[in-house]
């Protein structure tokens, strides 16, 4: 991480859904065309309970051992599908290495699960991303509307 910052990988739980959910929708990412795809996008309990979310949070309090800290990004992967469902860095915690550290702990936990690749479809700005951290192009996935209007790259990311 960039400038000494102390940043942990760990895995969500029930309690984390509201913070996920806001920088779900607070996402710059999403914003004209593309707004439509997070407006009422929430994050529940029952999503974190059913899949493997990890997020990246700051360290917490100095001396309070335990004390939560702030959550800078999160994904959700799917081990049965082998996929990548969601991965989201809140916007100013971007540049920070934030979304590389979420990656890399992603690309451990897929390999430790027995995977040899994870599938990703991309919001179209974060290709240029997972084209960085060692994803390949593969196609396209096509609009779906109305629950998606717009193509999305799509991409495997070797893990193995």
């Amino acid at each position: 991480m960039r400038g000494g910052d102390a940043v942990r990988v760990r895995r969500a739980t029930v309690r984390d859904a509201r913070r996920l959910t806001r920088i779900v929708r607070s996402s710059g990412a999403y914003e004209g065309p593309y707004a439509p795809m997070i407006a009422g996008y929430r994050i529940g309990p029952d999503y974190i309970e059913a899949h493997e979310v990890f997020v990246a949070e700051e360290a917490g309090e100095a001396g309070k051992p335990g004390t939560p800290g702030r959550v800078l990004g999160f994904y959700a992967l799917l081990l049965t599908a082998a996929e990548l469902d969601l991965m989201f860095v809140a916007d100013d915690a971007q540049g920070r290495g934030v979304g590389r550290l979420l990656v890399a702990h992603l690309t451990d936990r897929a390999r430790g699960a027995g995977l040899s690749a994870v599938r990703i479809v991309s919001h179209p700005p974060s290709e240029g991303f997972y084209l960085s951290v060692g994803a390949r192009r593969t196609g396209t996935e096509y609009a779906r509307p109305p629950a998606v209007m717009w193509d999305r790259p799509e991409m495997i990311l070797p893990v193995a």
